[in-house]
């Protein structure tokens, strides 16, 4: 597997990436917000986004970051793996990546997630994430409006964004420690 940073030219993936979102959306019956591939093509660009391919040159899984809140916070989001190659280390090997990059990018950031996947659940806990309430995440509009497209965006307004289905996890070690890549 190659796993490296995006760039421009991989935005040719963006579209393909979108339909698997959607697929596993629909495959896991959860709530995923819909992703725009204009949007992902942007974040190839900036370089904000890790993809990866398999020795055959397919594509084999995506996650990228966004700042909030003046660089304050940073989400790691995004995470999909090639249906193939779910349950390989994959998707661990690309938190990681996006972890790198997120403390490269912003190393005064707190960076969080969230998530109703399970297995990502426990790579951000072995990352050194601890499971917060909404409140402890970032208050931006514009994070909390990507969540719009989710099936169970409802559950999160009446909640005031204060509790939905998604759990919420937070890597706030800004102390310099490094994580221990597993």
């Amino acid at each position: 597997m190659i796993i490296r940073i995006a760039d421009k030219k991989d935005a040719e993936y963006a579209e393909t990436l979108c339909e698997w979102y959607a697929e596993s959306a629909k495959q896991r019956g959860t709530g995923i917000a819909k992703r725009n591939p204009v949007y992902v093509q942007r974040k190839m660009i900036k370089g904000d986004a890790v993809i990866a391919f398999d020795d055959e040159g397919r594509l084999a899984g995506f996650s990228y970051i966004e700042s909030y809140e003046n660089k304050k916070f940073v989400v790691n989001s995004g995470l999909i793996v090639r249906t193939e190659f779910r349950n390989t280390g994959l998707g661990k090997k690309i938190k990681h990546k996006i972890f790198e990059l997120s403390r490269t990018k912003y190393p005064n950031s707190k960076i969080f997630s969230i998530t109703t996947n399970l297995a990502v659940m426990k790579i951000n806990s072995e990352l050194g994430y601890r499971p917060v309430t909404f409140s402890e995440l970032t208050q931006s509009e514009e994070f909390w409006q990507g969540c719009s497209s989710c099936k169970n965006y409802h559950i999160l307004m009446e909640n005031d964004r204060k509790m939905c289905l998604c759990t919420g996890l937070v890597y706030d070690n800004l102390n310099g420690a490094k994580y221990a890549e597993k």
